[in-house]
C-alpha cells in the first residue's frame, strides 16, 4: 500500500470518527438543558476530531502534489 493510499485510508476513518462527533455534539444540543455540563467536553472532541480531518487532507492533497 502506498503512502496515498495509507492516507486515504486513514482520512476515511478519521472522518466517519468527525461525523460521529459532530452527531455527539448534535445529539447533545437536541437534550438541553439535561447534561448541559458536558458541552465543553463533547465541543471540545469534535473541534478536535475536524482539526485532526483538516491536517490530514492537507497532508494528503500535498502527497498527491508531490507525486504527480
Amino acid at each position: 500500500m502506498s503512502d496515498i493510499d495509507a492516507l486515504k485510508e486513514k482520512l476515511k476513518k478519521l472522518s466517519a470518527r468527525a461525523t460521529s462527533r459532530k452527531m455527539d455534539l448534535h445529539d447533545l444540543s437536541e437534550e438541553l438543558p439535561v447534561n448541559w455540563q458536558n458541552i465543553m467536553t463533547v465541543a471540545q472532541a469534535t473541534h478536535d476530531a475536524f482539526a485532526e480531518l483538516e491536517a490530514l487532507r492537507k497532508e494528503l492533497k500535498a502527497a498527491e502534489k508531490a507525486s504527480a
